[in-house]
């Protein structure tokens, strides 16, 4: 069995200075910015001890500090670029156990998803867990999950990846050295399971539909599930589109 005590840490990544979609952090969505509405989802997950965002030490990311301290999140402030050693000392400052790396381009996480992901984690005795579709097909929607770390895993790969694009990318350190780590992968269950479903916030495109999701879906109830998206997708969006 798991250790009940093990301190579990989600890390939230973001920047106002992504180079596809500058500013994406602090897009509005049903009336706030895009980060303040993924802090919001992911303050329901039970198996979380403590939520930080992690930011850029550079001055334009400070309205990302701010929307977090109004939420009353923990805000660190590390590498622009090297995400892994963001991460690490993030995780270090805080004396995690085990780290939830979510991106902070994923608009509607899932809680349930997450603690569900928590929960297989610590059961599986993973180095690196994922319900992230972004490497292996494994059925969920993109954007409502996250990632797992084991802190001595991380500690390992922080102190041995010198490749700039895994400093950057820390997953692929675990999925390009499978026989170094145990790694676990969640498939998705069959009632959510929609490949076809993107919901992460890269290029213009992609915001524009989140902002019709929550533009619907977020005014009937702020507590909206991949359940009301997978709704709303399939007989509102899709239909509109048609006619």
């Amino acid at each position: 069995m798991f250790n009940s005590k093990d301190n579990v840490i989600m890390i939230v990544q973001a920047r106002m200075g992504s180079t596809r979609l500058p500013g994406k952090s602090m897009m509005e969505l049903a009336g706030a910015p895009l980060i303040t509405r993924l802090l919001e989802r992911v303050k329901r997950c039970h198996e979380i001890d403590k939520i930080v965002l992690a930011t850029t030490y550079k001055t334009e990311d400070d309205p990302i500090e701010e929307a977090g301290v109004k939420l009353d999140i923990d805000v660190f402030r590390g590498s622009e670029n090297d995400l892994l050693d963001r991460y690490y000392k993030a995780a270090v400052a805080y004396n995690a156990d085990i780290i939830v790396r979510l991106p902070g381009d994923q608009p509607a996480p899932e809680a349930q998803e997450i603690d569900n992901l928590v929960l297989f984690h610590k059961n599986g005795h993973y180095d690196f867990s994922s319900n992230i579709p972004d490497v292996v097909d494994n059925g969920y929607p993109d954007g409502i999950g996250a990632e797992a770390y084991s802190i001595k895993a991380l500690e390992h790969v922080w102190k041995t990846s010198i490749d700039p694009r895994k400093r950057e990318h820390p997953h692929f350190n675990f999925y390009e050295n499978s026989a170094r780590f145990h790694l676990g992968i969640m498939q998705c269950r069959d009632e959510i399971r929609r490949p076809d479903l993107k919901i992460d916030v890269n290029t213009q495109e992609e915001y524009d539909f989140v902002h019709e999701l929550y533009r619907y879906l977020y005014p009937r109830n702020p507590e909206f599930t991949i359940i009301d998206i997978i709704y709303w997708y399939d007989n509102i969006y899709l239909k509109e589109r048609i006619i």
